[in-house]
């Protein structure tokens, strides 16, 4: 099963995500464009470990913010 969340800004898709990966004993993998890279922390809302809630992350930070990343 995939469940994918999307939504505007300050909706609270961080905190569904993270109660759903508990129930369904699932990890979460972030699809922002913005948060895989390291050092866009302000304005990208980026979840603190407080808000992750144990609960294992993929896809943040790994990108230096001089790299071209893209999809393709």
């Amino acid at each position: 099963m995939i469940i994918v969340i999307v939504g505007p800004t300050a909706v609270g898709k961080t905190k569904m995500s993270v109660e759903l990966a508990k129930r369904f004993n699932a990890e979460i993998i972030n699809g922002d464009s913005m948060q895989v890279y390291r050092e866009l922390n302000i304005g990208t809302a980026k979840p603190c470990e407080e808000e992750k809630e144990g609960v294992i992350h993929h896809l943040f930070d790994v990108v230096d913010v001089k790299t071209n990343y893209t999809v393709f």
